[in-house]
């Protein structure tokens, strides 16, 4: 016996900005509502229609379950203000829309977004476009099991002043730099970082900008000018070279720890993935044109960096090394109280490679005097040594041998780097001090030769 046929109606209701629990979706209509209707609708996503949604003021979320979504773009008049920021609440989601600035104003002091004390923060797809500024464009501050996956962030960096005045025992000095970070977690644990896209197009360290923003040179700073223990050189030539800085993803603080970062396009940075931190997967990331490819420092214990992309990188492919803040476990003083050791040990680096080593955007001010990849002592002689690295199925492909096109010619040339692999102090120069990097266990590797040899010193197994 047949059935007969079943017509099913489906009602769509189309919400307004006052629908409440029940009535459809909430709607924003404009900038100048956008608050009020968040403010109105505790614990609901917010869609916003395709089309742009002026601010004067930080579009703030702090109720759990609250979040925006669709194709608008919330526009930030206001240079000092962030345009999204997320506070104090959990299960926070941002999906689809895209946070910009006014034209004119897109050199800031503010975030794109600024998430801080949440958990279950995710954000989906997002679109932040030249929110430029040393504060980062995407940033998470003590948050838990956050996520920040299938992002955009495009043309984050800004002419700053780099001010190490705050430390003059150190340094001592400020100088003139291009400087930004596109996505930054700090003292967070479980984050996820995942297929994000991550690319400065507007602000390139080229011959012609540095001599535009006199970039290097030494300036005034928030304090006096005092040389610091690492400053001799910037006070003799009133100029430092490093004045490429920031990262495409930086992951650093006090606490942080199980951080996933996977999967991710970063292109024309000064460093790609810039790690202070433990328990750190780092794999199937493309860091492309950049001064450093993925740096370990001040603290990095049980890393895994495996089956990355570094091209075109111009300093260190990979680096790692304990930064001046890394130290041993220190016991309770009346003064003090104890606290656990913080060194760079246990790390895996696998199957990455390394190419088109120095065919970079920052050669000219490198020169080849560096390394595809690197393991420092400390900065400091009181600094735990490096220890208890695995190389394992690496390769430094020499890309000069195959010879590239100048004019109507194919050049061929040397390697770009000096070495595959240099271990040792900071300078070839100096001897051997007390933080020596140990346990260095190499296997399986492939190194074409720098220009000085595959490696300063022998590569055991």
């Amino acid at each position: 016996m047949m059935m007969p046929h079943v017509l099913l109606t489906v009602m769509v209701c189309l919400g307004t900005p006052g629908a409440a629990m029940g009535d459809g979706p909430v709607t924003a209509t404009d900038g100048a509502s956008l608050q009020a209707v968040i403010d109105a609708h505790p614990g609901r996503m917010i869609f916003l229609p395709d089309g742009d949604y002026v601010v004067h003021e930080t579009v703030r979320i702090s109720t759990d379950g609250t979040g925006l979504y669709g194709f608008g773009r919330i526009v930030q008049e206001n240079p000092d203000a962030h345009v999204l920021e997320i506070e104090h609440a959990a299960n926070v989601r941002i999906e689809n829309i895209t946070l910009t600035r006014a034209k004119g104003k897109r050199d800031a002091t503010g975030h794109g977004v600024l998430c801080s004390d949440v958990r279950g923060v995710v954000l989906r797809g997002l679109r932040v476009v030249d929110c430029r500024s040393r504060s980062a464009a995407i940033a998470l501050r003590e948050a838990t099991n956050g996520t920040i996956e299938q992002c955009e962030v495009i043309n984050y960096k800004r002419i700053a002043v780099d001010d190490r005045t705050e430390d003059p025992v150190h340094w001592g000095y400020a100088f003139n730099a291009i400087d930004g970070t596109g996505i930054e977690v700090k003292s967070s644990t479980g984050t996820v970082i995942r297929d994000n896209r991550v690319v400065e197009e507007n602000l390139r360290p080229t011959p012609e900008v540095k001599e535009r923003f006199n970039l290097g040179a030494l300036t005034k700073g928030a304090k006096p000018s005092t040389q610091g223990k690492f400053a001799a050189a910037a006070f003799a030539n009133q100029y430092v070279s490093n004045w490429h800085q920031g990262s495409a993803i930086l992951v650093s603080g006090s606490g942080v720890h199980h951080t996933i970062v996977s999967g991710n396009y970063l292109q024309h940075c000064a460093q790609g993935i810039d790690l202070h931190s433990d328990n750190v997967v780092v794999t199937n990331n493309v860091v492309d044109h950049g001064m450093i490819g993925i740096k370990g420092t001040h603290g990095c214990r049980n890393l895994v960096i495996a089956n990355n992309l570094l091209t075109h990188i111009d300093m260190w492919g990979i680096v790692l090394n304990p930064g001046q803040a890394s130290h041993y476990a220190e016991e309770a003083t009346k003064e003090t109280p104890a606290r656990g050791q913080n060194v760079d040990a246990g790390t895996i680096i696998a199957n990455n490679i390394i190419t088109d080593y120095g065919y970079g955007e920052e050669f000219w001010n490198y020169g080849g005097g560096s390394y595809a990849m690197a393991f420092f002592e400390g900065q400091l002689d009181t600094n735990p040594p490096l220890t208890d690295v695995i190389i394992q199925g690496n390769m430094v492909y020499n890309t000069g041998k195959d010879g590239h096109v100048e004019g109507d010619k194919i050049v061929k040339e040397g390697p770009r780097y000096r070495y595959a692999v240099y271990v040792g102090p900071w300078g070839e120069e100096n001897d051997p001090g007390p933080t020596f990097p140990r346990q260095l266990h190499f296997q399986g590797n492939l190194f074409h030769p720098g220009s000085e040899g595959v490696s300063n010193v022998p590569l055991t197994p």
